[in-house]
């Protein structure tokens, strides 16, 4: 548990997304609202991110190939998770 301090130093933090991710960029866009429907319905049921769906969906379209998840780099994600506690 972690203690509550009575003050914080703040000099050295930056603005900005609090974890930034390699490989993605944030952007405006403009989708229809019937789209935007179907896909929030469809995170409901599978409890993913509608976000994170139509990202999925665009690289099916587009047929783009996740990379397959290693055992190196699981343990490369758990060392960096781990380091940030």
């Amino acid at each position: 548990m972690r203690k509550e301090r009575k003050e914080y130093d703040l000099s050295k933090g930056k603005r900005g997304p609090v974890v930034t991710e390699k490989g993605k960029t944030r952007i405006t866009i403009f989708l229809d609202d019937e789209i935007i429907r179907r896909f929030r319905a469809l995170a409901q049921k599978t409890g993913k991110g509608y976000q994170t769906l139509i990202n999925q969906a665009l690289k099916q379209q587009l047929a783009i190939e996740e990379p397959r998840l290693t055992a190196t780099a699981v343990r490369k994600i758990i060392r960096e998770e781990l380091s940030q506690v």
